[in-house]
């Protein structure tokens, strides 16, 4: 457990105030940027790019963590794979369809524990929870998991997202308890 984390049992409901309501059918991933092939994948095509089941640990800025989540999704490093990120592309930041952004270094978004997520626990994963498809980074606190995701930018430098803009740490690694700047 990372320091000054808590177990929980639930699942608990954090987000902006605002839940869109997207059908599976009408999701959309617009990647873009430096990017070599930019273009729009549908649940059908990320899941083309080969699904995985892993079982990862969730850790919240507010103190709470989640053990042992089964995600099933899509290794973000297959995603970027099919891209091509450009020499020059360092950064990536994540959009959700509730105007949440974050940001994360491209080297965070090929490790094995950052996918793009459908389902939890063998359940599709439900709205409250970023559904139809949500970012999972479980390397980072959970707030750097956008939820609704709808956008990957790549970019030459680090751009804080909405979080970061507002005092968070821009890393956000629970191990090194890295909640605010």
């Amino acid at each position: 457990m990372p320091p000054g984390q808590r177990v929980v049992e639930h699942f608990p409901v954090l987000d902006l105030g605002h839940r869109p309501t997207i059908r599976p059918e009408d999701w959309r991933l617009e990647v873009s940027g430096l990017v070599e092939r930019p273009g729009t994948l549908d649940l059908d095509a990320l899941r083309g790019l080969g699904e995985v089941e892993r079982t990862l640990d969730v850790h919240c800025v507010t103190g709470w963590s989640r053990l042992g989540l089964r995600w099933r999704g899509v290794p973000l490093a297959r995603v970027l794979e099919a891209v091509g990120p450009r020499p020059e592309a360092q950064h990536a930041t994540a959009h959700g369809a509730d105007g949440y952004s974050a940001n994360l270094p491209l080297a965070v978004l090929r490790r094995e524990d950052a996918l793009l997520a459908w389902a939890v626990d063998g359940e599709p994963l439900p709205r409250e929870h970023g559904g139809p498809v949500r970012l999972v980074v479980a390397s980072r606190y959970f707030w750097k998991s956008v939820k609704w995701v709808t956008a990957l930018e790549l970019h030459a430098e680090d751009r804080p997202g909405f979080w970061e803009q507002r005092g968070y740490h821009n890393d956000g690694d629970p191990w090194k308890e890295e909640r605010y700047g």
